[in-house]
């Protein structure tokens, strides 16, 4: 099984492209805290892992994300290998991400490290709220609980 859970920052703001296709595809990396300091010389020890986001998830990355921000990614280790400019071959692992979780808030939000939520005021019925996890006009469609065919 290939399966990675990774919680970290934006190391640099997120790179949209699309391929000759026209599938989109969005890199950005993030920095990890490694669980337990160096014994040597006490130093928080940090990871760094480069993500790959594809289609509507590589929309919405690049959209809402930007270096700084706190992450989780859940997705899969792929390996590829390439020849530098040296000549030398060198081995890359990336993240494929299957999901991201936006854990901070964007400009002018809430600080780093919470998570993105609504404010607590009257609510209003559930059909009438907006996702408190995007602007209006992400491009999201509310839908009703009794439409759900399950």
């Amino acid at each position: 099984m290939n399966k990675v859970f990774l919680i970290g920052n934006l190391t640099r703001d997120p790179e949209m492209r699309s391929t000759q296709s026209g599938i989109p595809v969005c890199n950005f990396s993030i920095a990890v805290n490694r669980r337990f300091r160096n014994a040597q010389t006490g130093q928080q020890e940090t990871d760094f892992f480069n993500i790959v986001a594809w289609r509507q998830l590589a929309e919405l990355c690049s959209r809402y994300l930007a270096k700084g921000r706190k992450v989780a990614v859940c997705g899969s280790i792929q390996t590829r290998s390439y020849e530098a400019q040296d000549g030398s071959k060198r081995t890359a692992f990336d993240i494929v991400a299957d999901e991201v979780e936006f854990l901070s808030a964007g400009q002018g939000g809430a600080s780093s490290g919470e998570y993105h939520t609504a404010p607590a005021a009257s609510p209003a019925p559930r059909s009438q709220q907006a996702p408190s996890y995007a602007p209006a006009d992400s491009g999201f469609t509310q839908v009703d609980d009794d439409e759900l065919p399950f």
